[in-house]
């Protein structure tokens, strides 16, 4: 299985403008910029990668620990994931993703909070993406609902 995503950028780092283009049409000539990844905290002057990367993040965490759980005789009602990745200088200049901070909120009725947090960790741990951010702290934090 092979995913495809397009980058048309015109111009140079600060004043120049790209657009992002996805297999799935998700985003179809979507802006980004120097200043929507940045500058712009509101994060409304377009998409950046480490937002696309908190989303696929999210996206794929949540996947796996729905799975794992329903594997365990636990399925899920709801599973919200945010994730927030930081993006920081580098000492010599430029810049590096240093975290991915996933938060989770789950509801799953009936799992005792030691097999929750079990199964929520071998999904961090097992997810495509977090196997993929492997030079990247990758944290946790959960808040179960019964």
């Amino acid at each position: 299985m092979k995913r495809t995503a397009t980058a048309v950028w015109k111009g140079n780092l600060r004043e120049g403008t790209g657009t992002l283009d996805t297999q799935s049409g998700a985003l179809d000539a979507h802006p980004y910029s120097f200043k929507a990844r940045f500058e712009d905290e509101n994060g409304k002057s377009g998409t950046n990668p480490e937002e696309l990367l908190g989303a696929a993040h999210a996206g794929c965490f949540t996947m796996q620990l729905s799975h794992l759980l329903a594997e365990a005789g636990h399925p899920a009602e709801q599973l919200k994931t945010i994730a927030t990745v930081s993006v920081e200088p580098k000492d010599g200049g430029g810049f590096e993703i240093t975290r991915s901070a996933l938060s989770l909120e789950a509801n799953v009725p009936g799992i005792e909070q030691d097999i929750f947090e079990a199964i929520a960790g071998k999904a961090k741990a097992g997810c495509p993406v977090s196997v993929a951010l492997g030079g990247v702290e990758i944290t946790l934090e959960t808040r179960l609902d019964r």
